[in-house]
């Protein structure tokens, strides 16, 4: 019978909890190690409905990107968001293992799943920041390049758009052929630079403050915002494989409940 523990440990092979950087929260997070696993839920967020979700399905666990606790909580009441997926899980004895920026940094992970669904060939790190216990290289963002006739950033836009189902993208439009692009899957346009220095004309990433966008502008490089949730969704499948692959007897789901929050006019 597989359990919480097991799982846990062949995440952390895969996409090793030590390499999540300073400020996160990944790993373990909820639960009881060795309780039994045969059916689990991988989300992008653990929210209160996936907790409905992994319950009505009777989950037992739940296997998401970002982390169900992020700062340290003073209480846990069904008075805040918080408490209430908290008070959820335990309730219904469902346990959470959160792989952020761990999963983001490494090979397979979030930024290649990225660059991977937006058609980049050739690619290689945006930015290594160092290498594993098994001496495997990782660090945060990818560079590729397309392939096929250039085009510019309006028509580069639409096709992200449509590539990772985003509600909407915003843009700056340096007027550049779309040829060497950088992803960095959530919040990392302060990787702008590092997409410059490596001879990038694009950049797509997402929560592009209106600075950033200035500074692109001003740097001369087509700057993509396709929003947080499209571009780190890519790596839910390539978890619930992952999983599938390791556990071939648990039953590995996706949540259908978990989608962008937020709409555009």
């Amino acid at each position: 019978m597989t359990t919480v523990r097991e799982v846990y440990q062949y995440l952390d092979r895969l996409a090793p909890f030590s390499l999540q950087m300073g400020f996160d929260n990944a790993g373990f997070l909820v639960g009881r190690g060795n309780s039994p696993v045969t059916r689990l839920l991988v989300s992008l967020d653990i929210t209160e409905e996936v907790a409905a979700e992994a319950g009505e399905l009777g989950a037992e666990l739940i296997v998401s990107h970002h982390p169900v606790i992020f700062h340290p909580a003073k209480s846990v009441t069904d008075h805040t968001p918080d408490g209430r997926i908290l008070l959820a899980l335990t309730e219904q004895k469902i346990a959470a293992i959160c792989a952020h920026t761990n999963l983001d940094a490494v090979s397979g992970g979030v930024n290649d799943a990225l660059a991977q669904r937006l058609g980049l060939v050739q690619v290689e790190q945006l930015r290594q920041d160092g290498v594993d216990a098994s001496g495997r290289p990782y660090g945060i963002g990818r560079v590729g390049n397309t392939t096929g006739v250039p085009g510019y950033a309006p028509a580069f836009a639409a096709f992200v758009k449509e590539a990772l189902g985003s509600n909407g993208v915003r843009y700056v439009d340096a007027r550049r052929p779309v040829r060497r692009v950088a992803v960095g899957g959530g919040a990392c346009a302060d990787m702008l630079g590092d997409a410059i220095a490596l001879g990038c004309d694009t950049f797509v990433t997402a929560d592009v403050k209106y600075n950033g966008f200035l500074d692109a502008r001003a740097l001369g490089i087509n700057l993509i915002d396709a929003g947080h949730y499209p571009t780190e969704q890519v790596v839910c499948p390539v978890l619930a494989k992952w999983l599938s692959d390791g556990f071939p007897k648990v039953e590995v789901l996706l949540t259908r409940r978990h989608k962008e929050v937020f709409s555009y006019l």
